[in-house]
């Protein structure tokens, strides 16, 4: 699959060749580069197939933004660059149809373009939703998020907007105006809360009002952030973005705490965590399952003998082949080391058995292609126990003695404790 495309359209050639560089390397796309108002018209009119475009705002050939129009003219989203700025700019960028602006002076400047692709990129998959009783409002806020690419719904009062919210629950952010009929927006917030707290969907309140404790108000009930009409398309834009990579920043702290950072399978702790759980549920309803560990065999030898890559490698493909094994409601771990743990909820022993040893040979031997090692084959010991043990520990350790047993008597093998 081609890559995006990105046009650039700068006369300092320095400058641009810094661009595309770290474009090219950090950001995945593939930039196409013009000097002059003529070279680019020449580039958007054989393909305007671009993903956005950075436009300087003074060219030697286009010295009063020219380029800026030619290129929106054919539906390009773009971000101007300046090398001046004072207010007539500023005004004279913001009434055109464009992203934002970034004044060159600087390498932090510089690198603020790649933050806003990198942004811009995520946001064509987030739903954003605007929740006001003026119609007017709706427009203007609606036609700057799709300016920053984002999918933009709408709705008119707070009972509308937790209709659509049901329809669609992976909305991210909501934008609310506080006074409006059926549901305000100090109520809409009250009940997004119930169903969505702070770290997974984001609340931006708006008012006109020049009530201190509006803000207050809105704050205490769990909106992220609150912003005062009239506001400008760079501080509600930069509200969101900071919102929403709050939200980014949570989640991926989240996945770092429950998931083992070389496998991408559940850790060690969110194992016991989620098992515990499961495990009280499971005696209340009488369920049978099964606890399987399992383990590399040999992995020590391949460790010393072809190095820790080697066994990185190895891990990395058991996991792949274990998840391919195995469907959403069973629960797998990587434990540590070469160890890893499967739950087979909602299985008797017998069919459980049948499942693991079809396991065993699904993934026995795991064929590696490594430089080190041409055909390294990778075989697989399995110790399994059932729940008719009193506690998740118990049911570790006889599985563990279970896999003990399996090593002893030739490896390659399941055996059940």
């Amino acid at each position: 699959m081609a890559r995006e495309k990105i046009l650039i359209v700068e006369d300092n050639k320095a400058l641009s060749k810094l661009i595309i560089k770290k474009m090219e390397t950090s950001l995945d796309f593939d930039v196409d580069a013009a000097y002059t108002f003529e070279e680019a018209k020449s580039l958007v009119e054989k393909n305007s197939d671009y993903f956005v475009a950075l436009l300087d705002l003074n060219l030697p050939d286009a010295p009063d933004g020219e380029v800026v129009d030619l290129i929106l003219s054919y539906k390009i989203p773009s971000i101007i660059l300046t090398g001046t700025m004072d207010q007539e700019i500023r005004e004279k960028i913001l009434k055109k149809d464009v992203i934002d602006y970034v004044y060159k002076g600087n390498i932090d400047d510089v690198n603020y373009i790649f933050t806003l692709i990198e942004r811009l990129h995520k946001n064509r998959d987030i739903k954003v939703m605007i929740v006001d009783d003026s119609m007017a409002t709706r427009s203007q806020v609606k036609s700057l998020l799709q300016h920053q690419m984002f999918k933009v719904l709408v709705a008119a009062h707070g009972e509308e907007a937790l209709a659509f919210l049901r329809d669609n629950p992976d909305i991210k952010l909501i934008l609310t105006d506080y006074l409006m009929p059926v549901i305000d927006g100090v109520e809409l917030t009250k009940e997004v809360r119930k169903l969505y707290s702070k770290n997974e969907l984001s609340i931006i309140a708006m008012t006109a009002s020049n009530q201190e404790l509006i803000s207050a108000k809105f704050l205490k009930i769990g909106v992220n952030d609150f912003i005062n009409k009239p506001f400008t398309r760079e501080e509600i834009a930069c509200r969101i973005n900071n919102s929403l990579d709050s939200l980014e920043y949570i989640a991926k702290i989240e996945d770092m705490a429950q998931n083992d950072f070389l496998s991408g399978l559940a850790n060690r702790r969110y194992f016991f965590d989620a098992m515990q759980t499961y495990y009280k549920e499971a005696k209340k309803k009488n369920e049978s399952f099964a606890l399987a560990l399992i383990d590399v065999d040999s992995f020590k030898q391949i460790n010393d003998t072809l190095g820790h890559n080697v066994g990185d490698a190895v891990i990395v493909e058991l996991a792949r082949a274990l998840e391919k094994q195995l469907t959403h409601e069973h629960l797998i771990a990587r434990l540590g080391g070469d160890e890893f743990c499967v739950v087979l909820k909602n299985s008797d022993q017998k069919k459980a058995l049948e499942f693991f040893l079809k396991l065993k040979n699904a993934i026995s031997p795991l064929h590696i292609k490594v430089k080190e090692a041409k055909n390294l084959n990778v075989t697989v010991s399995i110790g399994v126990t059932f729940n008719d043990l009193e506690s998740v520990e118990e049911m570790i350790n006889q599985a563990d003695k279970a896999l003990y047993t399996a090593k002893k008597n030739g490896k390659n093998r399941v055996e059940v404790a």
